[in-house]
């Protein structure tokens, strides 16, 4: 499809002309003005790009105590029927789950040999309004953005502080000694047996930690280390210690009560 337009964009308005005297739309951000057309035309209402209602103007005035921030008027060229146009376009936003707040019109009856005419034109404004960002269906709702995954900063002064775990059937001390490399003290104590799924197996997380814990199996005993050990990161230690499930960053906490994840928090 083809349509040649010739627009004019002031600082408050923005006027569409058909080409071919097909009629105009107009584009309007002054919501406080009364709406005002020098022929007959059909308006519609926006509010956040939304249609909030479709009426007509019969060379009038007519004032609406709605809530909208833009008007838009669409006036069509003279063989096309006002009120089968606006009866197109309040159908078509019914269709497309828009609920008007204003509509006086009562449903009216398109003759067969006049609702291909009409539809067609009404196809073509509403191409036009789509293209200028007013496309002519419910707008969603922005969805809330996730929370982005929390970020950690390794500094000097974190990597001299002993963090302490005692949760889930494990003690031990810990210090984050490295920038990629967790030191877990000797003499800490493992919880004994993985937690299985409902079905009795074992899970990601407790396959992971009885990995994790074949690596050190010569520095262990009786579930206690017996050794100083290395592990790659916090979420290493939870899996090593107590095959995770929690997040451990909550649950490496110094003397005074706080914990790694308020050291560390970006």
């Amino acid at each position: 499809m083809e349509i040649k337009l010739d627009v004019l964009i002031t600082e408050n308005k923005t006027t569409i002309h058909f080409s071919n005297n097909q009629g105009s739309l107009e584009i309007l951000e002054l919501p406080d003005i009364q709406l005002e057309t020098a022929h007959p035309a059909v308006y519609f209402l926006i509010k956040d790009k939304t249609v909030v209602a479709i009426g007509r103007l019969d060379c009038a005035i007519a004032d609406s105590k709605l809530d909208y921030n833009k008007q838009i008027i669409i006036t069509p060229p003279w063989d096309i029927e006002l009120d089968y146009l606006e009866q197109l376009f309040i159908t078509e936003a019914t269709e497309n789950g828009i609920q008007l707040t204003e509509n006086i019109q009562h449903p009216t009856k398109i003759p067969t040999n006049s609702k291909k005419t009409v539809a067609s034109y009404k196809e073509n404004v509403l191409l036009v309004l789509t293209k200028f960002g007013y496309p002519f269906n419910q707008q969603e709702k922005p969805k809330k953005a996730k929370p982005a995954k929390a970020r950690h900063k390794w500094t000097k002064e974190v990597s001299q502080i002993e963090f302490f775990i005692d949760t889930r059937d494990s003690k031990a001390t810990v210090l984050w000694h490295k920038r990629n490399e967790m030191l877990l003290k000797a003499g800490a104590t493992m919880m004994p047996t993985p937690p299985l799924n409902k079905d009795g197996s074992l899970g990601f997380s407790a396959k992971m930690g009885q990995r994790i814990r074949e690596d050190h199996k010569d520095k262990v005993k009786n579930f206690t280390t017996t050794e100083d050990i290395l592990l790659k990161s916090v979420n290493e230690v939870g899996l090593f210690l107590y095959f995770g499930g929690t997040n451990s960053w909550l649950e490496l906490i110094d003397a005074d009560g706080k914990t790694l994840n308020e050291w560390t928090v970006v």
